[in-house]
């Protein structure tokens, strides 16, 4: 099958998978028409086993029903799906400092506040999308004010407390690359140069201080100035983590013709795919040591469905930006491992959580992580960039 064919059929693949399984599944069992927002602790079947709500993902469905109707259909109901969790977001999601919530009740009553700030850049990106969909000036701004809002948290240790005592200073890798993403979302629908400054620094911080080509690896913590961290917590790579960061980078690549960055995000994928790719089972895995000593996450050497679906994006996007038959082959690879495993073919949807061979861990559809983000992301994304090659 040649190249052409071969991403013309998983654009299809994807669009049928999207609109028949993945977003009908969760519209029916996730979406809470009588409070708004989303639910995301559904058992296999769909059946609800938690009404405890996720902050991070009222913004994430919020950006995906946005996402798909910007991308795939103008289907009305995505768009309704949308602005009944922004309405949700609005009215529960943040304290009276504009603090996200990490988890609420179903009726929007606050549960838990973490120190991250992840709930509040999956807002803004939902406010952005939405806003790219509708032509709302006033979503545009509010997603504006709250990545500035973002910017203020990050650098006030009371808004946002060390993880570590001031004996132990590090930076995390996550917060870094999240916020490529938020920028360049934002830019869709807004001309401010923050945007611009926060992605030159992110990819400074990157390119300075999380790159250990003495490792070949994007290492996930730091010292404050880059230094490696001889620990366990320092030594951990995830690849599923680096290779979502090697195409947020390559999106900006692409965007600005920066071939020095494009390079870098291609080193990063290829780096992490070798961490990455389990040889002896398939797919991606959780957790390496970049020296190879054994990984202290207990989860350590599952296979979830974030990884695999970050890599179908990375290796696609690496081919559409140079051709290589590499990217096709580990593609191609990486889909027939993830498809013949993770989609659940009597209830719809995909297994989250397998143990290294590949079987199933736990059915459940959903947690507080698990929900309509990565897969419909992966989907829509997919079929934007085989269209981009037609």
């Amino acid at each position: 099958m040649d190249a052409q064919t071969y991403w013309k059929a998983w654009s299809e693949r994807c669009r049928r998978d999207l609109t028949t399984d993945i977003l009908p599944f969760w519209m029916k069992h996730g979406w809470d028409r009588q409070h708004g927002g989303v639910y995301t602790c559904v058992d296999r079947d769909g059946t609800l086993m938690d009404s405890t709500k996720s902050g991070w993902f009222q913004g994430r469905f919020a950006f995906v029903c946005s996402y798909a109707y910007n991308a795939v259909e103008k289907k009305k109901t995505w768009l309704k799906a949308a602005k009944s969790t922004l309405d949700f977001i609005d009215a529960h999601l943040f304290d009276a400092r504009g603090r996200a919530y990490f988890s609420l009740m179903a009726d929007g009553t606050p549960l838990r506040m973490r120190r991250y700030v992840f709930s509040e850049c999956f807002a803004a990106i939902a406010m952005s999308e939405y806003a790219k969909a509708t032509g709302s000036a006033e979503y545009a701004a509010k997603a504006l004010e709250l990545f500035k809002r973002i910017k203020t948290f990050v650098h006030d240790p009371a808004m946002t407390p060390p993880k570590f005592e001031p004996t132990f200073e590090t930076q995390g890798h996550s917060l870094t690359m999240i916020l490529i993403n938020v920028a360049s979302c934002l830019k869709e629908v807004c001309d401010d140069p923050s945007l611009d400054a926060q992605i030159a620094e992110s990819i400074r911080l990157l390119r300075e201080n999380f790159v250990h080509p003495e490792f070949k690896a994007l290492l996930e913590t730091v010292g404050p100035n880059g230094e490696f961290i001889d620990t366990m917590i320092g030594r951990t790579i995830n690849p599923g983590h680096a290779i979502e960061t090697s195409w947020f980078l390559m999106e900006v690549a692409e965007k600005t013709q920066d071939k020095e960055l494009l390079k870098l995000a291609l080193t990063i994928l290829d780096w992490s795919l070798v961490w990455g790719w389990d040889k002896k089972y398939g797919g991606i895995i959780s957790f390496r040591d970049c020296r190879n000593f054994p990984s202290q996450y207990y989860e350590q050497d599952m296979k979830f469905w974030w990884p695999q679906c970050e890599t179908l994006i990375a290796t696609q996007y690496a081919w559409n930006l140079t051709k290589k038959p590499k990217w096709l082959n580990w593609h191609r690879k990486v889909r027939e491992w993830t498809y013949a495993r993770m989609p659940d073919k009597k209830f719809g949807e995909w297994y989250g959580y397998l143990h290294r061979d590949g079987t199933v861990a736990q059915p459940a559809k959903g947690n507080l992580f698990k929900g309509p983000f990565h897969i419909p992301r992966m989907m829509i994304k997919s079929i934007e960039l085989a269209k981009s090659v037609e």
